[in-house]
């Protein structure tokens, strides 16, 4: 499944957050979009002190790709 359209338009932090909700509501069940949901908001958190440019474009390059990851699992027909 490639990325959601406008994955390549994350660049910030709050992009990236947003993105990662979307991408939750396209998964099959309410308790697996508010586990990935409570998740992207504690990574959230936690990297919110992050002041360095490369580190934070490396971080929003693994979780659109983390995100891909889960939503191919999840979605993918049997």
């Amino acid at each position: 499944m490639p990325p959601l359209p406008g994955a390549e338009l994350v660049h910030t932090p709050v992009q990236l957050y947003r993105y990662l909700l979307r991408c939750c509501k396209l998964l099959p069940s309410t308790s697996m979009q508010q586990h990935y949901r409570h998740a992207a908001r504690q990574s959230f958190n936690s990297h919110a002190d992050e002041d360095d440019r490369e580190r934070i474009q490396f971080i929003i390059k693994r979780a659109i790709t983390d995100a891909d990851w889960i939503l191919e699992k999840y979605t993918k027909k049997k």
